[in-house]
């Protein structure tokens, strides 16, 4: 299962209105760290595919977003678990420090 391409538009259905849990990765074309855990986020989404939905949010293209939930740097990765945030990390991580964080909060 790839990554999901989600915006301002389908945010509260495809996100908050989830029945499992979504990491959503906010990102941005111009951001080097953001392209460095992509390729990560693709793999960790193909192994946990069944137990989380990893979900990309461009904060270029849908900026009213990440304003609501505070973001501030990218990328930052929010997990969301029944519409809640659950936890939140900021900033490029090895895909097992990346999976290791997203496995130990679900």
């Amino acid at each position: 299962m790839a990554t999901k391409a989600v915006g301002d538009n389908d945010f509260a259905t495809e996100v908050l209105g989830s029945s499992k849990p979504v990491l959503v990765d906010f990102w941005a074309e111009w951001c080097g760290p953001c392209k460095m855990i992509g390729p990560s986020l693709e793999e960790i989404s193909e192994e946990l595919g069944e137990q989380v939905t990893i979900a990309k949010l461009n904060i270029d293209d849908h900026p009213d977003t990440p304003s609501k939930f505070g973001v501030r740097g990218i990328p930052t990765m929010i997990l969301f678990k029944d519409g809640q945030v659950v936890d939140t990390k900021v900033g490029a991580a090895p895909k097992a420090a990346i999976k290791g964080w997203l496995e130990a909060a679900l």
